[in-house]
């Protein structure tokens, strides 16, 4: 059961590692790379990547948690607190990934470089709604994994 635990909370730190080393990224990309339709383009491809490393790591830590419940209390308890915002993580996460992403693709395929488009042009408009949104996804994500983590700990922590 011990490995099961590492794996469960291995999964976790890999995805609120990420979380947290992904506005780096897009701050380094952003200050270093020439132009900003580069950076975004780079940073796109790294919230890409986040978003995929956070859904396997969300199935794995679910995967792992319900099978460490079902070992150690005989039951899984599928609506435990850190299960349901577990599942409210991949739901935003797939909501950014699936939603979100592609319709900002469309808006910079029809409109090219954003950062050359006047503010109050309605493609920008949309943009930066979209590019607003998927901040307060990618915050509210990480607010939810640290309550996860929270949670286990507390689970985790010997009683006295």
């Amino acid at each position: 059961m011990n490995w099961i635990r590492f794996v469960m909370l291995l999964s976790l730190a890999i995805w609120l590692g990420s979380l947290i080393f992904f506005p780096l990224i897009a701050q380094t990309a952003f200050t270093e790379l020439p132009s900003s339709h580069l950076a975004g383009l780079v940073v796109r491809s790294s919230l890409i990547k986040l978003h995929w490393i956070g859904m396997v790591c969300g199935v794995v830590f679910l995967a792992c948690s319900l099978a460490c419940n079902q070992i150690a209390i005989g039951r899984t308890r599928p609506f435990a607190a850190r299960h349901i915002l577990i599942l409210l993580m991949l739901a935003l996460t797939a909501i950014s990934q699936f939603a979100i992403i592609p319709r900002m693709d469309a808006i910079r395929n029809a409109a090219g470089e954003i950062s050359l488009i006047a503010s109050n042009n309605p493609m920008r408009q949309q943009f930066d709604s979209l590019h607003a949104w998927s901040a307060r996804i990618e915050e509210t994500v990480l607010v939810l994994g640290l309550l996860v983590l929270y949670s286990v700990a507390r689970r985790l922590a010997p009683r006295t």
